[in-house]
């Protein structure tokens, strides 16, 4: 989607066009969604080159707003990937390139647009209904222009066809985990759900192998760094990584992981606090959901990840051993 509006706004307006994303994995795919339409694309992120040679340009918010002089007045258009994650410095961004275009358009695009605690980030729908006081605070985008839906990308034939697995024996009790003002669940109730749960979450990892035995590529997100760990210990170790929290952390690690996950040098991932939002696994095809998420949207994100088309791909097998199906959709 990306690709196509900043193709179409190119060659409409003749106007260069600047598309952010939050992490470098997201620039990366995003570009080469772009230039798989015919056409080059410039990169400026601080760990994989700066260029604003081409009329579309890819970049991280901070390498952008470190250099923000070297953007001018080209640029007609920002379309922000993942904008339910607009931050000060992207807001920043925005405000420099409009003092030199007062004609500056700005397009978010999310699958999940609204923030804990602030509700819907837009102010208007798309039939141009205002936004209730009680459904959002201090909305940034002024109105939701288009919705599409999963169930209508699924039926189209542009997302792969999720089908709830059942889940044979043990799960961990979350249903009654409370979230705390900073909208995380509070720690005392991950400790209480995961703490001491060995057996139980050996248990859910041979399910997990064994409804996965002929399937591609398996995401497994896991509630802490420990629980993690002892996902791994049950786990066949040639065909398992971990991914998040001390583990991976070096910036070439981390690609080494996604690139080998993606040419599926190992079948089973295991993650920890990343690895939610973006990421262009397309193979896979078990996402096994052994935390509970605090938020639908997390939950969209999580199941997400194994929604992208691949070649000999029917479905997705979503393995729910949080709860997290019945927390928020009853």
């Amino acid at each position: 989607m990306i690709a196509a509006i900043a193709k179409t706004f190119y060659e409409i307006s003749g106007k260069h066009v600047l598309c952010t994303a939050p992490n470098v994995d997201l620039i990366r795919q995003n570009k080469d969604k772009y230039i798989a339409t015919g056409n080059p694309a410039s990169v400026f992120s601080a760990s994989i080159g700066k260029s604003l040679r081409h009329p579309v340009t890819f970049g991280t918010p901070i390498s952008i707003h470190n250099q923000i002089e070297k953007f001018g007045d080209k640029f007609g258009l920002i379309c922000i990937d993942e904008c339910h994650g607009i931050t000060p410095t992207i807001k920043n961004i925005i405000n420099e390139i409009k003092q030199k275009n007062n004609n500056l358009r700005v397009i978010g695009l999310s699958a999940t647009p609204y923030r804990l605690g602030t509700g819907l980030i837009y102010g208007m729908d798309e039939y141009d209904k205002p936004s209730r006081e009680s459904e959002c605070v201090d909305p940034y985008f002024a109105k939701k222009v288009y919705t599409i839906g999963g169930r209508e990308l699924i039926e189209q034939g542009f997302l792969t066809p999720p089908v709830i697995g059942a889940i044979h024996g043990d799960h961990y009790d979350t249903i009654n985990m409370r979230i705390n003002s900073m909208g995380k669940f509070h720690q005392e109730d991950i400790d209480r759900a995961y703490t001491g749960q060995n057996r139980k979450t050996a248990n859910i990892i041979a399910d997990i192998v064994a409804q996965s035995r002929y399937r591609k590529g398996i995401m497994i997100f896991a509630a802490t760094v420990q629980h993690a760990m002892e996902c791994m210990e049950s786990l066949p170790p040639e065909l398992s990584r971990m991914i998040g929290g001390k583990i991976n952390t070096s910036k070439e690690q981390r690609r080494k992981l996604v690139n080998d996950f993606k040419n599926q040098k190992f079948k089973y991932l295991v993650s920890v606090g990343t690895m939610t939002t973006g990421v262009d696994f397309t193979h896979v095809d078990v996402v096994a959901l052994m935390r509970a998420t605090e938020s639908i949207g997390l939950l969209k994100q999580c199941v997400g990840r194994g929604l992208r088309l691949h070649d000999g791909k029917i479905d997705l097998l979503v393995l729910d051993y949080a709860q997290n199906i019945e927390r928020h959709c009853g």
